[in-house]
């Protein structure tokens, strides 16, 4: 990968655009010099200030990349963004309105949450500096001392009837703006939970718990990336396929078992033929091994089947990774190409001009040395 400058990256993150591959292609990127993440972080939060609308959210995209894929190799980007997320938050509520960035943002929150990346405090915080609910509380309160000032200067000065009408109007402003406020909130709630029962329900193993939204692709473009989860280490993955191989569905003995009990326990009719009190324990003891024997077995059947989802889950995610890796390798080896095709073209330049120059084997032979220089004086009288 090539080496890390500011002004690299901020060439980076103005040719960066909603797609999949480029959010994923800047953010390994980014991690393969976490080294340098402090002042990445900070850079990415200037550029976002300065970016349209529309891109902040790609920004935030990005970085929710990089903090969920980074966690294995270090905390370092989880903790440096958690330092400007509650100004980028406080800048996006301030300066933002569109109801669709707020609502992705919104369930960026909600993976976060779900996922245990930040804190629930955090989180909250994170929210409420989006929505404006804090600014709003204060210039509530703001207001509600004013207007009370307002009217107890009127009480003094004996004007009761202007300061009242003064004071109630400036309290229905307030409560009208409470309203829509609510309003609005209330409907990108409504909105949210409209998304989230749109989505397909899977199982996915523990530490993909929840699925990465579904996100519609704006002005014709690919839709943005959220991650599923993160990929399994090969270990742990060799480890849960071993696992699978001694499953109880690969259990012959037991199967063999099962298939080996009497008919007569299952069958209802055979009850009636019984003879005697003997028979009937005889067969009632049958009956109780096979319920234990075929309870277990249903029970080690239902932990291999939520093993089996888990595993799935896992291998997805691992050729999700993989296929990422791949690409990355494509790009570098194409890189490497173009490298070495321009050498090449260097080395062909290289080797022409030596063969323009002259061959110094051809010269005549000067080891008896060359004639002496003429002197000064011998140059002024043949001049003259």
């Amino acid at each position: 990968m090539s080496a890390f400058t500011e002004s690299a990256l901020i060439k980076k993150l103005s040719e960066l655009n909603p797609s999949q591959q480029s959010i994923q292609t800047l953010s390994l990127w980014l991690i393969h010099h976490r080294k340098h993440h402090t002042a990445i972080v900070q850079t990415w939060q200037r550029e976002l200030q300065n970016v349209p609308e529309p891109k902040k959210l790609t920004f935030m995209y990005l970085a929710n990349d990089v903090i969920q894929n980074s966690k294995k190799k270090g905390p370092e980007y989880g903790k440096e963004f958690s330092n400007v997320l509650p100004k980028v938050f406080t800048h996006i509520g301030e300066t933002c309105s569109s109801e669709k960035l707020l609502g992705s943002l919104g369930r960026i929150l909600n993976i976060w949450q779900e996922r245990g990346v930040y804190d629930p405090k955090a989180i909250a915080d994170y929210r409420s500096r989006m929505n404006r609910e804090g600014a709003a509380s204060t210039a509530a309160a703001s207001n509600g001392s004013k207007s009370g000032g307002e009217s107890a200067a009127g009480h003094k000065h004996n004007h009761t009837s202007s300061s009242s009408s003064s004071g109630n109007s400036i309290s229905s402003s307030n409560n009208n703006n409470k309203s829509e406020k609510s309003e609005k909130r209330e409907k990108r709630k409504h909105e949210e939970r409209h998304m989230k029962s749109k989505r397909p329900r899977a199982s996915h193993h523990q530490s993909i718990s929840v699925e990465s939204p579904v996100v519609e692709p704006e002005n014709g473009h690919t839709p943005p990336y959220l991650p599923l989860g993160e990929p399994p280490e090969p270990e742990e993955l060799i480890k849960a396929l071993t696992s699978i191989e001694n499953s109880a569905s690969s259990d012959a003995l037991v199967r063999e078992r099962i298939a080996k009990l009497p008919p007569e326990i299952s069958e209802i009719s055979c009850i009636s033929k019984l003879e005697d009190k003997d028979k009937a324990k005889v067969l009632a003891k049958q009956v109780n091994e096979a319920v234990e024997l075929l309870n277990d077995y249903n029970a080690r059947l239902a932990a291999e089947m939520e093993e089996r989802t888990k595993l799935a889950a896992m291998l997805r995610d691992f050729q999700a990774e993989q296929k990422e890796l791949l690409a990355q390798a494509e790009q570098r080896l194409d890189e490497h190409k173009k490298k070495l095709a321009k050498m090449m073209s260097l080395q062909k330049e290289i080797h022409d001009h030596l063969s323009n120059l002259p061959d110094l084997t051809q010269l005549p032979d000067v080891t008896g040395g060359l004639a002496p220089l003429p002197s000064a004086g011998d140059l002024f009288n043949t001049l003259h």
